[in-house]
């Protein structure tokens, strides 16, 4: 701050060493003085004083101030010296240390922006790696999941064709080809043979002519082709199956070990990642630091080297400038010197003496009749009296200076006391007015813009109360929406449970009731065939439908059925119509097989079909109920931020209802001033303008 006051007085030489008048300037503004000190007494009073002792008088001050002057100017211009050569030592070091300054941050600031070039490169090379693992990983995902359907079918198809096959092999040793054949197994195995079984032709052929029951003769169950056929099929599928479970089971723990492997990748890179970001960022702010440190210390720099240039040229000028003012200070003080010798010189006193007498002339023989600078004062007064009327500011003082005027007893010197008096009362008004017109404009100025500040506000929280009320409507709608929508999504819900369950119960049903009516089917085929094809007929079924049979009647409180009537005539088997019964109840077995099926996959379908929806239900739920949640929040918010922006309205508006009052005030307080106010200046000037040529008068001025 110091320097920069240095600077700012450098600048300005006048405040530093002021140059002198001339030496005739001075000696001629004190000769022409002299007659203007004229003392009125009464009409009758004259001037008796020395005017050559007057003279010199002025002369010998003139010359004490001279000297002075020369004291005062001699201490500045030493203090100015003494600043350009410290001034300029404290800059010296000051500049140095900014160049130094200046490369060391040059040197920082290169090697910052390399790191940051670096750790940029290799914040790029690790995203880059990153996303590769990521790619990497969803690859073995999509291949690992791609393998897993693959093996989730074969593994299927194999047991389904497995179950097939350990069917079929006890039902062909047991000797029920015929049974077997129409069975859900049979068709199972007859596709695999077909589609997928690796298989001699003639063998193949063999096979699906036994197992579509085209062959020409009945199978011998002792032969074991078939059945060796079967087992070998079984053995390879058994094997096939478990290798291709042990495949899977290695692909799933490569698959993990990879997936470990790249997800310490992945978290590795990342954390690297974050660190590189953070680095970057500080880096750009430390560059960005010492970009504008060093912006800051170059301009320093150069504003130093141009005060220093300055410095050295004003020093010199002044250094020139003040022997220039010596030389033109001793010249005057001679002068001076050899004046007062001339008039103080007893030839020149007693010369004075008898061509200047003391009588009732004075100096410049300049005289004024009493009553005519009555008059002229008087006039003066009175139109100054005019003009303070006319501004609405009577003055009383006015008056008294008219009464002492036109008054013969009071002297002049009373009356210029007066007249000063007012004069400096009306300085002082005047200055009363500007201030107080310069706080009036500026409190005009702070109170208007306040009040539109204060306004805008009001304004701004209307806007902003009604937004938020917009908002509380809108998110209580909502969450009236959503929560109707889970009630609604809760009753249907429990509606297809419901539903479900009287779904499952009525399937069971029907597969408990047709599995009755196949075994009570096959109980009456195999009870058929004890009597119309005993090499068919197989003696455990009998008894197991039998118990079933009994247990089904026992359950259902029928009566046994009534004994063969007895027969007369020897009896002879129906053969051909009990085969037609035989194949109506195989036909009715096959429907019920059908039925059944058709039923399980329903009930498959359904089953799947519920526990998708129970798990969109559940999902939905659970994010509208999330939503009901943070739209609560939201709205929570939203109220209390509507609290807080109504009281700062109420706030607000109570400011700006002080603010509006005290503008009110003001104008009770100002506007008097603000509309009168030029006309109040330009009479005031007017009246200081009469009293000073009233002044005039009294002093021996001539204005007629």
């Amino acid at each position: 701050s110091s320097l920069l006051e240095s600077r700012i007085r450098l600048n300005e030489d006048s405040t530093i060493i002021p140059k002198s008048l001339s030496m005739m300037g001075r000696i001629v503004t004190a000769l022409m003085c002299i007659p203007l000190g004229i003392v009125f007494g009464d009409e009758r009073a004259s001037i008796r004083a020395n005017p050559i002792r007057k003279v010199v008088t002025m002369l010998q001050k003139m010359q004490a101030r001279v000297q002075e002057e020369a004291k005062k100017e001699e201490a500045l211009f030493e203090k100015f010296m003494c600043y350009c050569k410290t001034a300029g030592g404290d800059l010296d070091a000051d500049m140095k240390e900014g160049e130094q300054k200046i490369e060391s941050l040059t040197a920082a600031l290169k090697s910052a922006k390399e790191r940051k070039a670096q750790t940029q490169a290799d914040l790029t090379e690790h995203q880059t790696s990153r996303a590769e693992a990521k790619a990497a990983m969803d690859e073995a995902t999509a291949i690992r999941e791609k393998e897993a359907a693959a093996f989730a079918k074969f593994q299927e198809d194999s047991e389904t064709n497995l179950a097939a096959l350990a069917k079929a092999i006890p039902a062909v040793e047991q000797g029920m080809k015929g049974s077997f054949l129409q069975t859900s197994s049979a068709m199972v195995l007859r596709r695999y043979t077909m589609e997928k079984a690796i298989l001699p032709d003639e063998t193949r052929q063999e096979l699906l002519a036994f197992l579509s029951g085209s062959s020409a003769t009945d199978y011998d169950p002792q032969s074991g082709q078939i059945v060796g056929i079967l087992k070998q099929m079984e053995e390879e599928m058994d094997k096939a199956l478990a290798e291709a479970r042990a495949a899977e089971e290695e692909a799933i723990k490569n698959y993990d070990a990879l997936m470990d492997a790249k997800t310490k990748e992945v978290d590795s890179l990342t954390a690297q990642i974050e660190k590189e970001q953070t680095r970057v960022g500080d880096l750009g702010v430390e560059i960005a630091g010492m970009e504008n440190d060093l912006e800051d210390t170059e301009q320093s720099l150069a504003e130093d080297n141009k005060f220093t240039s300055e410095l050295a040229t004003n020093c010199k000028k002044k250094e020139k400038e003040w022997a220039g003012i010596q030389k033109l200070r001793q010249e005057e003080l001679v002068a001076l010197a050899e004046t007062i010798k001339i008039l103080n010189d007893d030839d020149a006193l007693e010369l004075f003496k008898k061509t200047l007498p003391s009588s009732a002339a004075s100096f410049m023989q300049i005289q004024v009749k009493m009553s005519v600078a009555r008059s002229q004062a008087l006039r003066s007064v009175q139109s100054a009296r005019l003009l303070a009327k006319k501004s609405q500011s009577p003055r009383p003082e006015l008056d008294l200076i008219a009464l002492a005027i036109r008054g013969k007893k009071v002297g002049f010197e009373k009356v210029i006391g007066l007249i000063d008096e007012m004069v400096a009362n009306l300085k002082k008004e005047q200055i009363d007015d500007d201030n107080k017109k310069g706080y009036c404009d500026k409190q005009f100025d702070l109170t208007e813009d306040k009040k539109k500040e204060l306004e805008m506000s009001v304004s701004d929280s209307e806007t902003a109360i009604e937004e938020m009320e917009g908002d509380i409507a809108r998110l209580t709608e909502e969450i009236a929406t959503l929560t109707a929508g889970i009630k609604k999504l809760d009753e249907s819900v429990t509606e297809a449970t419901e539903q479900r369950q009287k779904e499952n119960a009525e399937y069971k049903e029907l597969k408990q009731s047709d599995t009755a009516a196949k075994e009570i089917l096959k109980f009456a085929k195999n009870r058929l065939n004890k009597f119309y094809a005993p090499k068919l007929y197989k003696p455990g079924l009998l008894q197991e439908s039998a118990v079933y049979i009994q247990v089904s009647s026992h359950e259902q409180k029928r009566a046994p059925p009534a004994p063969p009537p007895e027969s007369f005539n020897a009896y002879t088997k129906k053969s051909e119509e009990g085969a037609g019964v035989t194949q109506m109840i195989d036909l009715l077995i096959k429907e019920l097989d059908a039925e059944l099926q058709e039923a399980e996959i329903n009930e498959k379908d359904a089953q799947k079909d519920y526990e998708g929806l129970m798990a969109e239900s559940s999902t939905k739920r659970a994010d509208d109920s999330k939503s009901i949640s943070d739209k609560t929040a939201s709205k929570a918010a939203q109220e209390e931020a509507l609290e807080n922006e109504q009281d700062n309205k109420a706030a607000t508006g109570k400011e700006l209802m002080a603010t509006l009052k005290y503008i009110h005030s003001l104008h009770g307080e100002c506007d008097f001033l603000l509309k009168y106010y030029d006309a109040r200046k330009e009479a005031r000037d007017g009246e200081t303008d009469a009293l000073g040529k009233a002044k005039a008068v009294l002093n021996g001025a001539d204005f007629s």
